[in-house]
């Protein structure tokens, strides 16, 4: 429903007060600043009248004729594989969670994709379509979207501004980014849009141009109000939060800044109402073209791989290891034959640097490392004892095409789930037998056994495993001969071997 707003009529000395404050709201808008301030002396009236400018200061119109004609509607139709999961890290959705987001804030969090009843409910099973906004990056037309706008897509169109519907097709994803590239099927010389060349600042202007609720072609403009935000969306979080009003189906449309230059993806939304309060959070341009570039010519993204587990530097771990500041990362396990242990990385390295610039924090090392190609060289400077260190290292690649989500889809009635993202041990460097558990849903069934991150499952049903279709494969054939649940056998990262019984209940996970 589009509300409207009433008209109030102001006379006299009201009137005069609104457009003296309607003056000075434009001034600063338009340029940034507010105007100097004049005297108010009386002159006389022109004898012919002033032509206006063609955008008056204040205005946006000038940007927006820019690069309006480079932003797109995104219209999928989803596979029968799409669940509630996929339209959020609220609820897991591409392996994603808010697991960092403060109690109060967490059910507020949503990635916004407008399914095809125009409502704000999540995705169903069932609800054949979604809706998007993308942006156009080349005039042979490929277009940047999120991941979770197309993932499951069956069909993807875009419409452009000018009002052509287009087929395109899904180049690649990326769930740990949220990053899609897709490439329009028919025609050229499309009009496209650049990404910026520097990183915009807390209280730069940007426009939000994108498809919400299915209005394509809405503007809207605001501020950068942070940056580096973290709302355990992903590995990677770094967003840049705006308050440029977004809602539901803005999602993979951009941010540009007053350049008309790309700075971000939209791509969540803080709101207790489902729609915009002025919390709204887009992915950096700067992660957004290096996905990219390797979508475009890998159709994958490869990152860089240390192989350890590393844990944030607390205030009380710096006073116990006699460190000044509490920054940097403390290695809490190197696993075997892994790039780091090669290096002679140990438990309780504290890692400060990456090729001299400073490491703030745990997960600021995980991105500078995954945003390196593998087989790139890294030095990485660490305390050890007290006593401060280089060690050189070469990358390995993150083990992502063998982890897979360990669940078991039903034609009918429902999903199986056990909240699991595996890969071969062998893989990670874990070990050179079973499976290793490289993610963890805390709301799944398989946490509420105590499965962790580390551990290694071993048999699922009786019969060893050597990769994540093999657990697939035995949570299916249990569930198909009308168990309630799997055994497995699970080796945790202590050495530790016991038998988990996890439920097969199609309500649980």
């Amino acid at each position: 429903m589009i509300e409207t707003t009433t008209t109030r009529r102001y006379t006299g000395r009201a009137l005069a007060s609104v457009a003296a404050a309607a003056l000075i709201a434009g001034g600063a808008v338009g340029g940034g600043y507010l105007p100097a301030a004049t005297p108010a002396l009386a002159q006389a009236l022109p004898k012919s009248p002033i032509e206006a400018p063609e955008h008056p200061p204040g205005s946006f119109a000038g940007i927006v004729s820019k690069v309006k004609p480079g932003v797109v509607s995104v219209k999928v139709k989803l596979d029968d594989t799409a669940s509630d999961d996929d339209d959020g890290p609220s609820n897991g959705g591409n392996g994603q969670n808010l697991q960092n987001v403060p109690p109060q804030l967490r059910e507020f969090f949503k990635r916004f994709g407008e399914n095809n009843q125009g409502n704000m409910q999540p995705q169903r099973r069932g609800s054949r379509g979604a809706v998007g906004s993308g942006f156009i990056i080349s005039a042979d037309g490929y277009v940047v979207t999120n991941n979770h706008v197309v993932d499951h897509a069956k069909t993807v169109q875009v419409t452009l501004d000018d009002g052509r519907t287009l087929d395109a097709k899904v180049i690649g994803k990326d769930a740990k980014t949220d990053v899609a590239l897709l490439k329009i099927k028919e025609g050229g010389n499309f009009p496209y849009v650049q990404f910026g060349k520097s990183a915009p600042q807390v209280g730069d202007w940007v426009v939000a141009i994108g498809n919400p609720f299915g209005l394509g072609g809405t503007v809207t403009a605001g501020i950068v109000s942070a940056r580096g935000r973290d709302i355990g969306a992903g590995p990677y979080d770094d967003f840049l939060q705006i308050d440029a009003p977004i809602n539901k189906g803005n999602s993979g449309g951009p941010t540009f800044n007053v350049n008309g230059e790309v700075v971000g993806v939209n791509t969540a939304i803080a709101s207790p109402s489902g729609g915009s309060v002025g919390l709204a959070f887009a992915i950096p341009a700067e992660t957004v073209q290096a996905v990219v570039d390797q979508l475009r010519s890998d159709g994958k993204v490869a990152r860089g791989y240390l192989g350890v587990q590393i844990q944030p530097v607390t205030q009380d771990i710096a006073e116990g290891l006699g460190l000044e500041k509490a920054k940097g990362a403390l290695v809490d396990h190197t696993e075997n034959g892994t790039p780091a242990a090669k290096a002679g990385l140990k438990s309780g390295d504290v890692i400060e640097k990456v090729n001299g610039e400073p490491i703030d924090s745990a997960r600021e090392l995980s991105r500078k490392i995954a945003g390196m190609k593998p087989g790139a060289k890294v030095d990485l400077s660490y305390l050890r004892g007290g006593k401060s260190d280089v060690a050189t290292v070469t990358l390995g690649t993150l083990p992502t095409d063998g982890t897979k989500t360990a669940s078991v889809e039903e034609d009918s009635s429902g999903q199986v789930r056990l909240g699991l993202g595996l890969a071969p041990a062998a893989q990670v460097g874990l070990s050179d037998q079973g499976v290793a558990v490289v993610q963890v849903d805390p709301d799944g069934p398989a946490a509420a056994k105590g499965i962790e991150q580390g551990d290694l499952i071993l048999d699922v049903g009786g019969q060893s495993v050597s990769s994540p279709s093999d657990v697939v494969s035995q949570v299916r054939a249990a569930e198909k001969s009308g168990r309630k649940a799997v055994l497995m056998r699970v080796k945790s990262g202590k050495g530790q071997t016991r038998f988990v019984a996890i439920s097969l209940d199609k309500k649980a996970g």
